[in-house]
């Protein structure tokens, strides 16, 4: 009988906070039309007489109880439960109910006023209550009107018959009015259960499609993995096998050695690189100077630049500081720096500049010349062991950014046009008062 939850008769919002909201509106709207009929009763008196002690006396306990429960609503925490609101709800109709019947009693009139906050009990019921009970209270206010105007015509035998008619018009437009509000009502109550139910099912392909995604990754991961794991490895058999052949002069066989050691070589990176992709170490953070930084990195990638004839100039303001793990940082930038100096053409140029952004965020970006990068590439350039490099391992860009969000900033391609590729890498600012290091 009572509005369930989760259903077609359920709460605007199944849950105590918003069976607190609904009754404080009832109580309220409650309170404002005994306040407005009272005021209209002194302001008519000449007609109605002004009013009784018994009437103040009414309106004054109505307003302590309802006062009270104001009160009650406002400061409890703990969830009533569902059979406690179906309490409160029954107990709610039948107090506006017998308050109707009071204030009717002691005006003692043919068609008294108060019986306007039977409106109340008929919204009440159509917010909470199923059809059946609600058109059972629309069914008990109608019969209370009809009751008053046969008792007071029993006492009255002059009663005209139109106050039966006008009290029919009134117990129909109750009647309307109870019906329509619980219509729709439950038709936001159906409408919140289909979007409660559309969440869930959303919620339930979100998780779905995040465990696919997982398993695609560690798919791709393993695939990545075994490919480039394969490619070394077969080398080394292959040149071991040959290197075994008796035919073979020294000198071919010193080379087979040779091609054997330097995939080793490669293997060893390829397992290293691996490891700081897949268990990133937590960052220790100093505040150390970018300029510095800068310089360490340009000097330590400059042998190689030099022999490619790439320049590497790095551009940062005196006194720039970031709370960052510089050798975590060097470590990324090494990474960026190389593949710049590997993209640029020869007597290209790569840019290493440090500033700050609009919002106190931290900025280096490695910029060099040369080809920029396809459209195709773009969206997979952070995946881990996509290269278009024939040596490369794939993880230069995916550790850098791991170094970056581990920082709690970010790698991006900030400029891909002909002559021009940039990676930004972007970091919180360092706090204010310090010192570089």
């Amino acid at each position: 009988m009572f509005r369930k939850p989760q259903s077609k008769s359920v709460f605007l919002a199944s849950d105590f906070d918003s069976f607190k909201g609904q009754e404080t509106t009832f109580i309220i709207l409650n309170l404002f039309i005994l306040a407005t009929l009272l005021l209209v009763h002194t302001l008519f008196a000449d007609y109605w007489g002004f009013p009784s002690v018994s009437l103040i006396a009414i309106l004054a306990v109505a307003l302590f109880a309802q006062g009270g429960e104001l009160f009650w609503l406002a400061s409890r925490s703990a969830p009533l439960g569902l059979t406690g609101m179906t309490m409160l709800s029954w107990a709610s109709i039948c107090f506006y109910i017998l308050l109707a019947i009071l204030l009717g009693a002691v005006t003692n009139r043919e068609d008294t006023q108060y019986f306007i906050i039977l409106i109340v009990p008929i919204l009440v019921a159509a917010f909470r209550l199923t059809l059946p009970p609600t058109l059972a209270v629309v069914a008990v206010v109608d019969c209370i009107n009809f009751f008053w105007v046969w008792h007071y015509a029993h006492h009255q035998p002059r009663t005209p018959v139109n106050e039966y008619v006008e009290t029919g018009t009134v117990s129909l437009i109750y009647t309307v009015v109870g019906v329509l509000v619980w219509l729709l009502v439950n038709r936001l109550y159906q409408k919140e259960a289909r979007l409660s139910e559309s969440l869930v099912n959303l919620e339930r392909a979100k998780e779905r499609l995040l465990q696919e995604e997982k398993l695609a990754a560690v798919g791709r991961l393993a695939s990545g993995i075994a490919h480039e794991i394969r490619n070394p490895v077969s080398t080394i058999v292959s040149a071991l096998s040959t290197a075994r052949g008796s035919k073979l002069a020294a000198s071919e066989r010193e080379e087979m050695f040779e091609i054997a050691a330097k995939e080793s070589g490669r293997l060893e990176r390829l397992t290293t690189d691996f490891l700081a992709y897949a268990r990133p170490r937590s960052p220790q953070k100093t505040l150390a100077s970018l300029d510095d930084t800068l310089g360490y990195v340009a000097d330590v990638c400059r042998p190689r630049a030099n022999e490619r004839g790439v320049s590497i100039h790095a551009h940062s303001f005196d006194g720039l500081v970031a709370e960052i793990d510089a050798s975590y940082v060097q470590q990324a930038l090494v990474n960026l720096v190389m593949n710049a100096v590997e993209a640029s053409p020869p007597e290209g140029q790569v840019d290493l500049r440090a500033g700050v952004n609009s919002d106190s965020s931290l900025r280096i970006e490695v910029e060099n010349a040369g080809s920029c990068i396809p459209p195709a590439s773009v969206a997979r350039i952070f995946e881990p062991f996509f290269t278009t490099k024939a040596q490369g391992t794939g993880l230069g860009l995916a550790i850098a950014r791991n170094v970056a969000h581990a920082h709690g900033g970010d790698l991006v391609l900030s400029a891909n046009e002909p002559d021009r590729v940039c990676f930004t890498l972007t970091f919180p600012a360092a706090r204010k008062n310090s010192h570089p290091t």
